[in-house]
């Protein structure tokens, strides 16, 4: 069991992860190589030594292996009940250790995105996806009708945050983990609140 009482992954469902991972490691290999429009589904999947047609199985298009919702298996988080920044940062954190535990991945991903502007606007709704994900868990956590304020406004505060975070960790020279950048994000947005 995982320190917080779910059951560890079967068999297929870790086999599920190494065969998207292998996907997504092999379409962005070849990306930063050669350039986004320049690379084949039928190219990255026997990179990954996979069919085309497995290849489908888990993404629409090659463009979706090469940004997608990186965080698909973190699920939504659940929220405890604590101070809410102090809560948020508790339940992302395991997405934060995944990002740190693949930061390889995550600046080949970053500089493949970078090189290739035409995949911003599925980033954009990869991080719209997942501050949906947020602000319903925000939602259940504070009782709060799914159509009150507070919840996507806390989320798109967090996620800013968040991705503020993130540049930081990619682009900076010190070797802090990420869990470290975002800490200090969030301290900076518990401050503003706090200030006049």
């Amino acid at each position: 069991m995982h320190a917080d009482d779910s059951p560890l992954p079967g068999r297929r469902e870790l086999k599920r992860r190494q065969t998207r991972l292998a996907l997504i490691t092999a379409a962005l290999r070849l990306a930063d190589e050669r350039g986004a429009d320049r690379v084949t589904v039928d190219e990255i999947s026997a990179a990954a030594e996979v069919s085309p047609r497995t290849f489908f199985n888990y993404f629409a298009t090659k463009e979706d292996a090469l940004v997608g919702d990186p965080l698909e298996d973190c699920g939504t988080p659940v929220i405890p009940d604590l101070p809410l920044l102090d809560a948020l940062l508790h339940a992302l954190t395991p997405a934060f250790e995944q990002i740190q535990q693949d930061r390889d991945l995550w600046l080949l991903r970053m500089r493949v995105i970078a090189a290739n502007p035409q995949l911003l606007p599925l980033l954009i709704a990869a991080a719209a996806s997942a501050e949906q994900r947020l602000s319903a868990a925000i939602a259940a956590r504070s009782g709060l009708a799914p159509d009150h304020p507070r919840p996507p406004v806390v989320a798109a505060v967090a996620n800013a945050a968040v991705r503020v975070a993130l540049i930081r960790w990619a682009g900076s020279g010190d070797s802090r983990p990420l869990i470290e950048h975002v800490r200090e994000a969030f301290a900076i947005l518990h401050d503003l609140k706090e200030s006049r």
